[in-house]
């Protein structure tokens, strides 16, 4: 119950939010922040940025498992307040790139963009909020402060868990902040990426115990766990490449075009940049680049180490293509024909439908061409873009008109396809979809031996986000064992080993179209084969853990008898 106070000749209830201490709000605050840092703001993550993960939470359970100003643990709705701070925080730094996004290639104004940008924090940071609560809960059954540090790990991932099942927005992952650790990653091949981020979580709360227990030994002993276990990763993820199994040098090449069209609001309010006259310009353009791309590979093919190119990929862009349809079929038929191998390439997908109004649907789509010239069939993106592609609850936003006419249309697909060419399979997943674990391993179960991604990140211009993305597209190739061959219009343009790194590149918001090299696999891993049952056991022994906190913490004369 809240505690009563007397203040000047009365008496009233304090306001929980109040009972809470000036540093616990600093310490969440804080915690937010040193979130942002281990992730990509403006470009590659320095390692040093990157390692302070295993001490960015560290602030958030010290916050949590507090006491009040009565010197009394806090209560569940305090400390899903301090989540919640954290949490937004956490979004504004992380996320920043939504103000760009919206003011300078969407065309809204500065206010509305950054309107848009707080309630997009205020509404995601819910999640850390739930875990706020989630450990609030726990602290106050009998497992107590302890307790509640040994559970963190798993009601981490189980937050994660919904954040990708529910709002369908697992941005950045807490494990993601550590791709580049060659140590931690081979875990993610087994429980996907949030098995990183469960350890991640553990080294935190070891470390936060040190400032949490009362008892010297105790604090010591989990202090040096926790660094020991950080030590261990750090240096080990340092070192590992030299007893781990290298990817194989790649003997298959592929083309990857990287047209570099401007998006938007920024190229006048067309989607075609300034630089092509006409549609026909711009095909010739792409074409002759795809034919002759900057060839990295020239002296190992005369060597006969590696094959004629096996695959072009042209990216999701703005350029107004649409399939099926003349002249886009017929150029990438006679493209395929030119190079001999099978063509990739991002279009509109356009299916007469007379049952709609508008008489079709359209879709976001990879079509597929084989080498002889004949079209493949196409993938259609089954998972898009909520506010970008499609306006969720569309009739709930009617009053929204100028807000919303820029947003796509878009029909959702129903199937991951794959295109077979030549004996191999190739599966292909487009820009957004690669921050949903589950959803892209299915391509490898269906069948995939090289998975590619394309994408148009111009809408990011130059923030955090492109960057953001490609690593959660190396977390992709992590756990599925697959390279991955990914094609953008202004940049990362890059092919993507096993093992998550970054064989070639081409440099950003260049037009132009590298050779790049792979390997087929068809090898599966636990995570391809069984998807987040890792995550799915975190969340049920959370809900279990959760449950009987519920019960005992509302059932306060058998506690106190207790």
């Amino acid at each position: 119950m809240p505690v009563l106070q007397r203040t000047a000749g009365r008496t009233g209830r304090i306001s929980p939010m109040r009972e809470i201490p000036l540093r616990a709000w600093l310490l969440a605050a804080f915690s937010g922040l040193l979130q942002v840092v281990p992730f990509p703001i403006a470009g590659p993550v320095h390692h040093w940025r990157s390692a302070l993960v295993f001490v960015a939470i560290v602030p958030l359970l010290m916050a949590l498992l507090d006491c009040d100003t009565q010197r009394e643990p806090l209560r569940w709705r305090q400390t899903a307040a301090l989540g919640y701070l954290s949490g937004i925080i956490w979004y504004l730094g992380n996320c920043y790139w939504i103000y760009p996004t919206m003011h300078l290639y969407g065309g809204l104004s500065g206010p509305v963009s950054f309107a848009i940008l707080i309630l997009f924090s205020l509404y995601l940071g819910l999640y850390p909020a739930l875990f706020g609560l989630l450990i609030g809960v726990m602290r106050a059954s009998r497992v107590r402060a302890a307790g509640a540090l040994v559970v963190a790990p798993f009601v981490w991932v189980a937050v994660e868990l919904a954040r990708a099942r529910i709002t369908g927005f697992p941005w950045d992952l807490l494990g993601t902040a550590q791709v580049d650790n060659f140590l931690l990653t081979q875990i993610a091949p087994w429980t996907g990426v949030y098995g990183m981020s469960f350890v991640i979580v553990l080294v935190n709360a070891h470390i936060a115990g040190y400032f949490i227990f009362r008892k010297r030994g105790m604090r010591m002993q989990s202090l040096g766990i926790g660094l020991l276990l950080a030590a261990f990763i750090e240096l080990g993820g340092l070192h590992v490449h030299r007893f781990m199994p290298m990817a194989a040098e790649p003997h298959e090449t592929a083309v990857l075009l990287q047209e570099n069209l401007e998006v938007g609001a920024q190229a006048g309010g067309l989607a075609v940049q300034s630089d092509f006259t006409t549609v026909g310009a711009m095909y010739a353009e792409f074409e002759r680049l795809s034919l002759h791309p900057e060839d990295h590979f020239a002296a190992r093919r005369d060597a006969g180490l590696v094959g004629a190119t096996q695959l072009v990929v042209w990216p999701e862009s703005p350029a107004p293509f649409q399939t099926p349809e003349a002249p886009f079929d017929q150029q990438m038929g006679l493209l395929a024909q030119a190079a001999r191998a099978p063509v990739i390439a991002g279009a509109i997908g356009v299916v007469p439908d007379p049952a709609r109004e508008k008489n079709y649907k359209i879709f976001n789509s990879a079509a597929f061409f084989q080498p002889d010239g004949s079209s493949a069939g196409r993938y259609d993106k089954v998972h898009l873009v909520p506010w970008g592609e499609y306006v969720p609850f569309k009739s709930l936003f009617f009053f929204a008109g100028n807000l919303t006419q820029g947003v796509g249309d878009f029909d959702r697909g129903t199937q991951r396809n794959i295109f077979r060419s030549g004996g191999h399979a190739f599966g292909t997943f487009i820009c957004y979809e690669s921050v949903f674990p589950n959803e892209v391993r299915q391509f490898v179960l269906n069948g995939a031996e090289v998975l590619v991604n394309i994408s148009n990140d111009g809408w990011y211009g130059d923030t955090s986000a492109p960057w953001q993305h490609l690593n959660m597209v190396r977390m992709r190739a992590i756990e599925n064992h697959r390279w991955v061959l990914r094609a953008t219009n202004t940049g990362i343009t890059a092919s993507i080993d096993p093992f998550g790194r970054v064989y070639e590149a081409a440099p950003r918001h260049v037009r132009t179209a590298i050779t790049v090299g792979f390997n087929y696999r068809d090898d599966l891993t636990f995570y391809t084969l069984h998807g987040d049952v890792f995550a799915w056991m975190c969340a049920a022994v959370t809900v279990l853990l959760w449950l009987a906190a519920l019960v005992e913490v509302f059932q306060p004369k058998r506690r106190n008898h207790a």
